[in-house]
Parts: C-alpha cells; structure tokens; sequence
C-alpha cells in the first residue's frame, strides 16, 4: 500500500483563467495535480490527492491552518505533501510544526499557475515525491526551486523571486 497522501489547498499552483470574470481563480478540482501524476509516475501505486480549502494562501486563516492539521492527523499516511501557495507557506509548516511530529509532511508550490506554466509546478512536485519516498526522518520541509530543506531553512526571496536556502 502507498503510504503517501497529496493534500491540495490551492495557491497559484492551481490557479487557472477564468474568462467571465477576467482574473485568476483557485478552482475546486485536483486536476494539476493528476495530470502531473498520470505523466511522471509510471507506477500503479499513485499517492492518494486530497482537496481542502482551495483558497490562495493569502486569504488563509488560522482556521484554515487548523483544517490542515485535523486532516494530517486523521491520515493513516506518515507521508504527506501539501500542494500550497508560496507567500504562506512558511506559516503554515510553523503552524504545522507547533503540532505534528510524528510524520514527514513535505510543502511545496509553484509561483506561477500549472495552468500557465507547468515547468515549475511540476519540477516543485516532482520533487517532493521524489524525496518523500525515501525520507525517513519526520519532520516539515519544504520544496521549492529544486531545494528541499526544513521548512526553517528555506524562505521565499520575494525580490528574486525564488526561494533560497537560509
């Protein structure tokens, strides 16, 4: 059995066109998620993908945060990546942190929509898969830019544009 859970809460990574209203919405669908899956990952044992909230991360709250941790810790998975926009990203695996300890949660999104851009999005996933299936260490960690550290290693350079180890 796969013991690897995907949980989506949205974020750019997500986001797509939506040509009635003219901007950017965080869609209710997995769908990013499972087109990467179907080209990357050739085994028949695919992580479980969960959707949560399905907000940009700017507009998260504490109860948001809190869904998150109910849902890790109502998981049989020991391992689980969280699809998440990039500007809370650190909030979140804080908040995260202060409560869980007894699993490897990786989190990871992209600074541009897959709908737009699928490059990083998928390299910022791929990633995260990679490295979950062979980590054994518990903890909150975060991959971005083709960097995966503790999420207190890592932050977002709003600047460059990138996320940087610290």
């Amino acid at each position: 059995m796969n013991n690897i859970t995907i949980l989506n809460t949205g974020g750019t990574f997500n986001k797509i066109y939506d040509p009635i209203i003219g901007k950017l919405i965080v869609p209710k669908h997995n769908k990013s998620i499972k087109i990467i899956l179907n080209n990357f990952i050739k085994s028949n044992k695919k992580p479980k993908i969960k959707g949560l909230i399905f907000k940009d991360s700017l507009e998260f709250t504490t109860k948001d945060r809190d869904k998150i941790i109910k849902r890790i810790s109502k998981s049989k998975s020991n391992k689980i990546i969280i699809i998440h926009g990039t500007d809370t990203i650190d909030l979140t695996a804080k908040h995260i942190q202060k409560r869980i300890n007894n699993k490897i949660i990786i989190l990871t999104g992209a600074m541009q929509p897959f709908s737009i851009e699928p490059i990083e999005a998928t390299a910022n996933l791929c990633s995260a898969y990679g490295y979950i299936q062979s980590c054994n260490k518990n903890g909150i960690y975060i991959s971005m830019n083709g960097q995966i550290q503790p999420y207190n290693k890592i932050k977002k350079d709003r600047i460059a544009g990138v996320f940087k180890c610290q």
